[in-house]
């Protein structure tokens, strides 16, 4: 079993927030993929991603998912191999040409926004022959998708995320609103137009995924995360699980023990 987390070159500051490579075996089933604050790249290094949606399953080659608050389900074989790239809201823009919002909910083939390009990072991931050499696959590959000058978003809904990342998501849309300056409606539209969610759902899954950040590292309490991250007990924080994952934080990190046993970036 292998997990390794790498920071993003210094020039993908603002855009990536970190990088993960796995290798895991087990029984055949699946995986929960838990809704996150984040966009997800997911580069497979071995067979293809296969996502179990209602109209059955579906194989791809590597997956774009954007803000969700639902968890993606993986049907795999037993082996887990691959890289992740974790990409801020605004990272849509600067390196897709799209705002964040068009990526809400959906899982896409990277090759849908990319096209051929995505073809090419795949091919010279899966051909470099370390995790360290992985990573550096990836800032070069990243770092040239950059835009020179990509649509900005609205300044104030850029605003309005800082807020609620730096309150870890406990602030209230009206409280969010009244700094703004803006009616909770016009938050709400501008938010979700931009982002794909509203600043009540964001605000959940940044205090969600800040939870489960907390969780992988080493000793954590579930009970100390709840009260850390805001929520009202740790049966608060179980509650939310299931109705965002699907699942527990038991079952979870018993998923990836090898990441609560080496921590993960910082929360």
């Amino acid at each position: 079993m292998e997990y390794v987390r790498s920071r993003a070159a210094p020039a993908l500051d603002g855009l990536v927030t970190g990088y993960s490579g796995y290798r895991l075996t087990g029984p055949p089933g699946t995986h929960q993929g838990l809704p996150s604050d984040r966009l997800i790249l997911v580069v497979p290094l071995t067979g293809t991603l296969d996502i179990v949606g209602r109209d059955g399953t579906r194989a791809f080659p590597a997956t774009l998912g954007g803000l969700h608050d639902r968890p993606v389900v993986i049907s795999h074989d037993g082996l887990q191999h691959g890289v992740q790239i974790d990409l801020t809201w605004r990272a849509a823009r600067t390196l897709f040409g799209l705002p964040a919002g068009e990526l809400a909910g959906a899982v896409l083939d990277p090759a849908d926004v990319l096209g051929p390009r995505a073809a090419e990072l795949a091919e010279r991931l899966h051909t470099a022959p370390t995790w360290p050499d992985r990573f550096q696959v990836l800032d070069a590959a990243l770092a040239a998708l950059v835009r020179d000058r990509p649509a900005a978003p609205p300044p104030e809904v850029g605003r309005a995320w800082r807020r609620l990342a730096e309150t870890g998501g406990n602030l209230t849309v009206a409280d969010l609103a009244g700094e703004l300056g803006w009616s909770r409606r016009h938050l709400t539209e501008r938010f979700r137009r931009e982002l794909g969610v509203p600043p009540k759902t964001a605000a959940r899954l940044i205090r969600f995924a800040r939870a489960c950040r907390l969780l992988r590292r080493p000793g954590a309490r579930p009970a100390d995360v709840a009260a850390r991250c805001g929520y009202f007990d740790q049966a608060h924080l179980a509650r939310e699980f299931r109705a965002l994952g699907g699942t527990t934080a038991t079952r979870w990190l018993a998923e990836f023990p090898s990441v609560q046993a080496r921590g993960a970036a910082p929360a």
